[in-house]
């Protein structure tokens, strides 16, 4: 099980670099692998509850791998093992990378999740619910408010990237709020089913909907439910009970972590187009030391360049 505990002694805002860097995962892709970090980790949620992996441990297991790719990108266990790196020397990389950005996350839950990195995920089945691939080609709607034109931020991020990333920060939130992980995990994986056929129209397409909006939303939740088996069906939908309000623990850990990563995909728009030279080559160190940096430095110089 993954621990709870109702202690609210850590920090919150100790967390915001931490997501952030989850976030990013929105935007990390590699040659060969279709979508994002994040979309592919949400597609692999959904494959190993279909398969009947035990909830608790999926969550477990998704938000290790998440941590993990936030400072490894898509360097993960199947490529590790491809360029032949022994089990025990693969388990080794991910469970350092996990130790490393995991500092925020309290106890015990960090120590669960460096040591879910080190056991490998089951197999996973072909098929998928269609909702899954309808989620991640959905795009979101961006900043809406009624009466003023929408605010297009691109690249938009889509539906299965949200829900992944509001999952696994559910996960990391949820011992501060004394709430049971698993069910937060699942009720963010899920709580878009209703844009997996209703395109996203915001804010101001909710309230022109008016009246309607609840039914309208509430056919495509029950076409998504009912692609599932019955007993995956059952504990979605019970776990879907805490969106209603922030009334339970549970609800209050999900809606915090869903509008941190409303905000905080803002603030990434943000952050690139205020991003400066000095940033660039001052704190992130672009031209890094090496031995060839003299040079690299003196051929910025004569070409005046930044």
């Amino acid at each position: 099980m993954i621990p709870v505990q109702t202690t609210h002694d850590d920090a919150p805002d100790a967390l915001k670099g931490l997501f952030g860097e989850i976030g990013d995962l929105k935007r990390v892709r590699s040659a060969g692998r279709h979508g994002t970090v994040a979309t592919r980790l949400f597609r692999a949620a959904w494959s190993e509850l279909v398969a009947g992996a035990p909830l608790p441990e999926v969550a477990r297991r998704i938000t290790a791998q998440a941590l993990a790719a936030a400072r490894l990108g898509d360097i993960d266990r199947p490529l590790l093992i491809e360029a032949g790196l022994p089990a025990a020397e693969v388990n080794g990389v991910l469970c350092r990378a996990v130790e490393e950005i995991s500092a925020p996350v309290p106890e015990p839950l960090r120590s669960a999740l460096v040591s879910a990195i080190a056991v490998p995920g089951p197999g996973r089945p072909a098929d998928l619910p269609r909702f899954v691939g309808q989620l991640e080609d959905q795009p979101r709607a961006g900043v809406t408010c009624p009466g003023r034109p929408r605010i297009v931020l691109e690249p938009a991020e889509n539906h299965a990237e949200h829900c992944l990333v509001v999952a696994v920060y559910g996960v990391i939130l949820a011992p501060r709020y004394g709430a049971d992980p698993a069910t937060v995990f699942l009720a963010a994986l899920a709580h878009h089913f209703h844009n997996a056929g209703m395109p996203d129209s915001g804010f101001t397409g909710e309230m022109l909907l008016g009246d309607h909006l609840g039914p309208v939303m509430q056919h495509f939740v029950d076409d998504a439910l009912g692609s599932l088996e019955p007993g995956l069906r059952r504990r979605v939908a019970e776990a879907r009970e805490c969106l209603a309000d922030a009334e339970t623990p549970e609800g209050r850990a999900f809606h915090a972590a869903d509008v941190v990563d409303r905000v905080m995909e803002i603030a990434q728009h943000l952050r690139s187009a205020s991003l400066t030279m000095d940033v660039v080559l001052g704190d992130m160190a672009l031209v890094h030391d090496g031995p060839v940096k003299p040079f690299h430095d003196r051929v910025l110089a004569e070409m005046r360049i930044p």
